[in-house]
């Protein structure tokens, strides 16, 4: 049986995928590759925690396993006042991350490699958002859920998006941590949530 793909079009798998998207009427290019999350379009998650997400023009803002940059980027496109800062634990993904952002034009962000928030030092943030990973574990959504309690200040916001599968378990792991939880949207197949320190 003849492999669906030949050495002869390996070339072509090994260079950037490169496509553009439209938010709120702002068109951004991305390049992405093969082993990253969602690498030939945003994923419909991403889009749909953006249609909830409520942000000053001047937030600051942390982006927790950003992958190649769709949803911090957006938020720093939306307003050139805000600060973003994006973080993720695998390499390749900050380095497209961070051309993303040079492709575009958005200086008003900070990107760097991080296990989590171990090498976020920075606290105060207005908003931490994140689509979380679907098979992660729960021991790595406790770190992630009290580490982004811990960077956000007084009265600031924690915004996921999630597989309706893991909706029960982040709702009581967010009432455990934060004390609250509001869900904001459930489609079909994901659910946009919030907790607030307060």
């Amino acid at each position: 049986m003849k492999s669906p793909i030949s050495r002869e079009s390996l070339p072509g798998l090994r260079q950037d995928t490169v496509f553009s998207e439209v938010f709120d009427e702002k068109t951004l290019i991305f390049h992405t590759t093969w082993g990253l999350f969602s690498p030939r379009e945003v994923d419909a998650g991403t889009r749909l925690l953006l249609d909830y997400i409520e942000l000053a023009d001047d937030a600051l803002i942390l982006d927790l396993g950003c992958g190649y940059g769709a949803l911090g980027l957006a938020l720093a496109a939306a307003s050139h006042s805000r600060q973003v800062t994006l973080v993720d634990k695998d390499f390749v993904a900050i380095e497209y991350c961070r051309k993303n952002a040079t492709v575009n034009g958005l200086s008003n962000t900070e990107i760097f490699l991080s296990n989590g928030l171990q090498q976020v030092e920075a606290k105060g943030f207005d908003s931490v958002v994140t689509n979380l990973p679907a098979k992660s574990g729960k021991e790595l959504y406790y770190l992630m859920f009290y580490d982004a309690y811990d960077r956000l200040k007084t009265g600031g916001k924690l915004y996921i998006v999630t597989i309706n599968g893991l909706r029960g378990f982040v709702k009581r792991v967010f009432n455990e941590v934060f004390g609250n939880y509001q869900k904001l949207k459930q489609g079909s197949v994901y659910t946009v949530a919030v907790a607030t320190k307060r």
